[in-house]
């Protein structure tokens, strides 16, 4: 009589739903300290057709979790080099993000050399 193998079957686990991640790995090492990493991606991401409300609610409620984050500003930064154009990033929103992003080209522009200063810029 042979004696019987018994193979074990591989188990299965839960499957489990990976964190946010706010950035691609060989982005830097900075988003495996970020908070939002423990929370949900709806809350920095708006479902489609969102009403206002709930998307100001929404976003308040990830800027709040941004703002106890110790890598907020890497976060930030991030989204503005990328530039990110959905979600919330670094506790600012997309269309903040797109201010900062004016700015920072009227400014960069304001301090080439030769180039007109604000006032003649303007008119």
């Amino acid at each position: 009589m042979q004696a019987a193998v018994v193979q074990s079957l591989p188990t299965r686990t839960a499957a489990v739903p990976k964190p946010r991640v706010p950035a691609r790995e060989e982005d830097g090492p900075w988003h495996a300290e970020a908070v939002c990493r423990r929370d949900e991606a709806g809350l920095f991401f708006a479902p489609s057709k969102e009403p206002t409300a709930a998307r100001l609610a929404r976003e308040e409620a990830a800027k709040r979790v941004c703002a106890r984050c110790p890598v907020m500003v890497a976060c930030r930064e991030h989204a503005l080099l990328q530039p990110e154009p959905y979600g919330v990033w670094g506790g600012l929103t997309a269309a903040e993000r797109r201010v900062v992003l004016g700015r920072r080209r009227r400014r960069a522009a304001e301090l080439l050399p030769g180039a007109p200063g604000p006032i003649a810029a303007a008119g």
